[in-house]
């Protein structure tokens, strides 16, 4: 399975929150917008509310791992950043990949 490059730099996220699309759900927040890589990048963002570090490593796994299973059919192109909301820690990678798949495809970023 392939991974998604990272998104790393504060600047990157900034772009994403500030002139990218947003779309919400109860486990996260997902903000997208067109790249000039030509690739899909990601970035995850778990902040103090989430919990400990345990519970906030814990919801990076689950996104990303929920994020590589719907990968193949992302649009490529784009950038993403999600922002994990406590409800994430009680679902497993599977349901929280199909929520991301239905935002996706809600938002026309998945291939047919």
């Amino acid at each position: 399975m392939k991974r998604s490059d990272k998104l790393k730099q504060n600047w990157e996220f900034r772009r994403l929150y500030t002139r990218g699309k947003c779309a919400h759900t109860a486990a996260f927040v997902l903000y997208f917008a067109k790249g000039k890589s030509g690739r899909v990048r990601l970035g995850i963002t778990a902040g103090k509310k989430i919990g400990t570090a345990v519970k906030r490593n814990r919801a990076k796994r689950v996104i990303t791992a929920a994020f590589d299973m719907c990968l193949p059919k992302i649009k490529k192109g784009y950038d993403f950043v999600i922002v994990s909301r406590s409800r994430i820690l009680d679902l497993k990678s599977t349901a929280v990949a199909e929520m991301l798949f239905s935002v996706l495809s809600g938002n026309g970023l998945t291939e047919s």
